[in-house]
């Protein structure tokens, strides 16, 4: 087990995900994660844990296409309870799983862990797939400032990361990343320059239309950073 980084470069703030019809998303998730669901006047909206959102939809108009890059693990009652808001399950638990694979009524996946009397949070986990999970797991413990966890069964996880109550996650697949991922997450900083420093590339500046920082991490996992002093 790693230990803290000295200084962190960015705070976390919330997942993002991409949505068609964030008006049927959105209650799905807040309902899967025993949250509240809060709509913008624009259609989007965000999935609340007190005063901040934990998950934020946002609408977009292309559908799924590709299997998700970057899901979300959570813990569940019951796969009955799930179906019922319009989960479809696409791998029962089995072999050496100890979770069932579904998809959210957008075909997104997602992996349950089931407990009787589940905990709070219900959230378990952002899970990545990537090609070098200790790699990956120990730039973005640098970033965060969390402590990375190394398994032998090859996925990197990282711990303690400030903001985050719940674990991030990099399981290795032999597939390379296609298109923009429909899962990233969103950061605040004081400046842009310390996580380029690190190896994170900036895709696009703030403009007209975005008052936010477009980057992606070193295997190509687009992320969002909000200048803060």
């Amino acid at each position: 087990m790693g230990r803290l980084a000295d200084v962190a470069l960015a705070r976390f703030t919330k997942i993002s995900l991409d949505a068609v019809e964030p008006g049927v998303v959105g209650p799905f998730w807040a309902a899967a994660l025993d949250l509240r669901w809060d709509p913008a006047d624009n259609g989007e909206g965000g999935v609340f844990d007190g005063p901040r959102p934990v998950l934020w939809v946002n609408a977009v108009p292309e559908p799924k296409q590709v299997k998700h890059r970057v899901h979300l693990d959570i813990y569940a009652e019951s796969l009955a309870d799930l179906q019922a808001l319009g989960s479809t399950v696409v791998l029962p638990q089995g072999d050496d799983r100890g979770w069932t694979v579904l998809a959210d009524p957008e075909g997104g996946e997602y992996c349950a862990f089931l407990r009787p009397g589940p905990p709070s949070p219900r959230l378990h986990g952002l899970v990545v797939d990537c090609a070098q999970p200790a790699r990956l797991a120990t730039f973005w413990a640098g970033v965060l400032g969390g402590r990375v966890v190394h398994d032998p069964r090859g996925f990197s996880t990282v711990v303690d990361a400030p903001g985050m109550a719940f674990t991030f996650d990099f399981v290795p697949v032999p597939e390379p990343k296609s298109g923009p991922n429909r899962v990233h997450w969103d950061l605040a900083a004081d400046d842009v320059a310390g996580l380029v420093a690190v190896g994170a590339a900036v895709l696009r500046e703030p403009g007209a239309d975005i008052d936010w920082y477009v980057l992606a991490d070193p295997e190509g996992n687009e992320f969002c950073l909000v200048i803060r002093p």
